[in-house]
């Protein structure tokens, strides 16, 4: 079943960016004169562009090397501009034809037809690399979101609760050791009582985070009551058991669909990734079952990665719900795909006395780029009733 869904999944991939960079080539080659060798850079260029970043994955899983490395990377940021190229292409197709219909060029344009194609190539290339190398530079500029949330619950002797929370760090081939530091001493100046990791810590394969060392990095991590995580989607695709490993020896405590009690205060629980059905082969438990043994006059908080059927969390009960997963799209526009997808792509949430925070995430998945948001570690101060 984990193998019959991959390869359906790859096949479509790999269908989609065929289709997307033949496009590109062919709107290309009407630039450039017949004769030119230029033709034939165009051609070969873009197809190894396209296949960098699947060839840099399938060498990675034998041998993690300088190639590996420079094909994915190169492959990744190719993903950004091969996006906003479409994105543009179609564009001006989509002026063309209305021009064809109604002839809304001036003349100026319609005279020098070469001249124009030309200019319009130069616009593309320049506007797809401003975008792209301003959403780069955002990746090492993470935000930092405070919020102060009521719940009507006594914690104990706990009048209130400091709370660091970074999704979708993706470890691995992009997101190495050095920004995972940089990541950890901002997540340790917020002084947080307890980190709070919802799934995708690990990118997908986990060699590349044992060979740079990254443990060291996630060791880091400091909090009075330590740090706490749950699978993701891409935990599942790299190995969920090999991750889980990893992160416990590196003092990270897993919650999988079960609940801990912490101080005798509040309640952390941890819901296995959804995926766990497809790639696992074992479903996960309904959330009755996750929080079968809590004590619901204590405050409760709930970590599930994907932020799919959210009035669940509400009719169990719990006070918070920490999702990311959806990275708000990462790329605008995706954003406006991921708005219509989940009932909340980003943000804070309340639905009755449930609150959810589902985050954009602090790494990234693919390109190493954001364009329509900022990488974001979330700070929550929950107020708890006096007892």
């Amino acid at each position: 079943m984990k193998l019959t869904i991959f390869i359906i999944f790859l096949s479509v991939v790999f269908l989609i960016n065929a289709a997307i960079n033949y496009y590109i080539i062919r709107r290309g080659l009407q630039v450039i004169p017949d004769g030119l060798i230029l033709r034939k850079i165009l051609v070969i260029s873009v197809i190894i562009l396209a296949s960098s970043f699947f060839a840099g994955r399938i060498i990675e899983r034998f041998s993690i090397n300088p190639v590996s490395e420079i094909l994915i990377w190169t492959g990744s940021f190719w993903m950004a501009f091969m996006l906003y190229i479409l994105i543009m292409l179609v564009f001006i197709d989509e002026l063309r034809l209305l021009n064809h219909w109604f002839g809304i060029f001036p003349s100026f344009i319609t005279n020098n037809p070469e001249k124009s194609k030309t200019a319009a190539a130069w616009t593309v290339i320049v506007i797809s690399s401003v975008l792209v190398f301003a959403g780069h530079i955002n990746t090492y500029f993470p935000v930092i979101r405070k919020y102060e949330i009521p719940i009507n619950k006594s914690a104990g002797s706990l009048k209130e609760l400091n709370i660091a929370v970074a999704s979708d760090i993706h470890l691995g081939t992009i997101i190495g050791r050095k920004k995972m530091e940089m990541f950890a001493e901002k997540i340790n100046s917020l002084k947080p009582d307890i980190i709070l990791l919802p799934g995708d810590i690990i990118d997908e394969d986990i060699a590349p985070v044992l060979e740079d060392n990254m443990g060291s990095s996630l060791e880091m991590l400091k909090a009075k009551y330590g740090v706490y995580a749950v699978t993701g989607n891409h935990e599942y695709i790299g190995g969920a058991e090999k991750a889980v490993e990893f992160l416990k020896k590196h003092k990270i405590k897993i919650i999988r669909d079960t609940s801990v009690f912490i101080d005798n205060s509040f309640y952390i629980a941890g819901r296995e990734d959804s995926s766990s059905a497809n790639f696992g082969g074992k479903p996960r438990k309904i959330l009755k079952d996750v929080i079968e043994n809590v004590n619901f006059n204590f405050p409760v908080i709930l970590m599930d990665h994907q932020p799919f059927n959210l009035d669940e969390a509400r009719k169990a009960g719990i006070d918070l719900q920490l999702s990311g997963h959806t990275h708000h799209g990462q790329l605008w526009p995706l954003n406006l795909i991921t708005a219509l997808v989940y009932e909340k792509s980003w943000g804070l949430l309340k639905k009755d006395n449930t609150n959810y925070y589902i985050s954009s995430g602090l790494g990234g998945w693919g390109p190493p780029v954001r364009t329509v948001n900022r990488p974001e570690i979330i700070h929550i101060k929950l107020k708890f009733a006096a007892e």
